[in-house]
């Protein structure tokens, strides 16, 4: 038998679910515990979990004797031909950083190979780390980079946490969005902890593939969005 997904969680998720549509936004107040113990037929003790899981998350924050307020509201991330993390977030008026967790070269994986059209036993530079908004991480992101045409790549990086710039500092002065493929997944418990948000909350997972102006693969990557704080949007530029 599936277990029942306590209450508290399912009240959090509904009001996640509002806030990423728009129905609160950044500085409204929530409805007071009694209304949303009315909405959803439960005591007020369960509506205060599932606020406080939100509060938790950094979604919501209580004032005393004011009620709770939403804190943040999803961003929209632009996804299309030109994908420049730093670029989109300025021009949605957020502050964007980046947080280095893993610079290494290793061997590439079966589908890492084949998607840089590399052979196997290749070596590859990998980049893991968080994409930061306002000092609060929305994305936890793998990049890998073909070792042997980018052989000082990854001392670039450590400079500078920049892809974008990293890549011109190479001999890759531009490059654009070959592909990429969007899924639903459920956090794991890692990357819930890096994300701080609820463990099997939602997010959403992108696999991207970046190619040089002469076509040849560059990077291929896979980011973990936080659901609740980023809406991806196609864009043909």
């Amino acid at each position: 038998m599936t277990p029942r997904t306590p209450i508290w969680k399912a009240i959090a998720t509904s009001l996640r679910g509002d806030i990423a549509e728009g129905l609160y936004t950044e500085g409204d107040k929530l409805p007071t515990e009694a209304v949303l113990a009315a909405r959803f037929g439960v005591n007020r003790h369960t509506v205060r979990q599932a606020l406080a899981a939100l509060a938790d998350e950094g979604i919501v924050h209580a004032r005393r004797g004011a009620g709770v307020f939403v804190t943040t509201t999803p961003t929209d991330y632009p996804i299309g031909r030109r994908v420049r993390f730093h670029q989109n977030l300025t021009e949605a008026g957020r502050s964007p950083a980046k947080k280095v967790l893993l610079l290494e070269t290793r061997t590439a994986h079966a589908s890492e190979a084949v998607a840089l059209q590399l052979e196997n036993g290749a070596n590859v530079h990998v980049f893991e780390g968080l994409s930061l908004m306002e000092n609060q991480p929305i994305a936890l992101f793998r990049s890998v980079f073909p070792a042997g045409r980018l052989p000082d790549l990854l001392d670039h990086l450590r400079n500078n946490p920049s892809v974008t710039a990293g890549l011109a500092q190479s001999g890759v002065a531009d490059f654009t969005r070959a592909s990429t493929r969007v899924n639903a997944k459920l956090a794991t418990a890692t990357q819930a902890l890096h994300l701080r948000i609820a463990e099997h909350a939602p997010i959403l997972r992108t696999i991207s593939v970046n190619a040089a102006p002469d076509g040849s693969p560059v990077e291929v990557g896979r980011t973990w969005f936080a659901g609740d704080k980023v809406t991806l949007t196609l864009s043909g530029t």
